[in-house]
């Protein structure tokens, strides 16, 4: 008895899932969070270093500065802004020329991957990374320091529109001024200077109107005054802007200056970014 073998039926070959923009923006930005979070000295400083600073200028600094605002509420204010500027300009500033001078950008850009993909994950690490030191900053100052949380949707909004404008001009400019360091090593000393001479001129350690009128002038230029400014508007009774130097704190002109860097550090971007090092060509 024979028997007739039918033939298999054939196979349709299952092709690899693809994946959308957003997609490769958040796989991107999940391997950015993982490589910071496995640099220890990064974290240690980016998120303790501001923590640290509270609570060494909160024990030695008292007293109000008017208005019925102590010090301690003034001070912290300008450490959320400075604390946004850390992970952002500066952690960018610090860490591309290290990845460039490896050849990390090099390969990044010889594969199929677009752009955007790599600078999209610096984005949302910045944001993941920001969202959870300002929260630690909150959580220590209110714990600790009776800092009052704002009461109404309006503050709440200030609050996010300033923190968002500050973050994206800073990231920005951060990019930007990567491509100034020729090596891993002058990133650091490329960057962290500038940024400290921004926090002591712009109110981060000392009451913004106790400084010289130059100094004034000079911080008005750059994007941390302005962050600063906008957030002692939240943060600070609407009294005090009286003693602003324009009397008020004049949130349209924070707006302003703020969305202007944005795009100046957009144009600083597509201009001076750099995927390889000199050497390299």
């Amino acid at each position: 008895m024979s028997t007739t073998m039918k033939p298999a039926a054939p196979t349709v070959a299952t092709r690899p899932r693809r994946v959308g923009p957003a997609g490769l923006a958040l796989r991107q930005g999940r391997l950015e969070i993982t490589q910071f979070l496995r640099s220890r000295e990064s974290v240690v400083f980016t998120m303790g270093f501001p923590i640290i600073m509270i609570l060494i200028f909160a024990s030695i600094f008292g007293g109000t500065i008017g208005g019925g605002v102590r010090f301690t509420q003034y001070f912290i204010t300008g450490m959320i802004a400075s604390g946004l500027m850390t992970v952002s300009f500066q952690n960018l500033g610090i860490w591309i020329p290290i990845e460039r001078d490896r050849g990390v950008l090099k390969r990044y850009r010889g594969t199929p991957m677009p752009k955007w993909v790599w600078f999209a994950g610096k984005v949302i690490m910045v944001v993941a990374i920001g969202v959870v030191e300002t929260a630690l900053l909150l959580a220590v100052a209110v714990a600790l320091f009776d800092l009052k949380l704002p009461g109404t949707a309006a503050k709440w909004f200030t609050f996010g529109w300033v923190a968002v404008l500050g973050v994206t001009a800073c990231t920005l400019c951060g990019i930007a001024i990567s491509s100034l360091a020729r090596t891993a090593r002058s990133g650091s000393a490329v960057v962290t200077p500038v940024a400290l001479v921004l926090q002591f001129i712009s109110g981060v350690f000392f009451v913004f109107t106790d400084l010289p009128a130059w100094m004034q002038q000079v911080a008005a230029l750059f994007p941390l005054k302005w962050m600063c400014q906008g957030l002692r508007a939240v943060f600070l009774p609407e009294s005090f802007g009286a003693q602003e130097p324009a009397g008020s704190f004049e949130l349209g002109r924070v707006a302003l200056v703020l969305a202007l860097w944005c795009v100046i550090g957009l144009v600083l971007c597509l201009t001076t970014f750099r995927w390889t090092t000199k050497r390299d060509g």
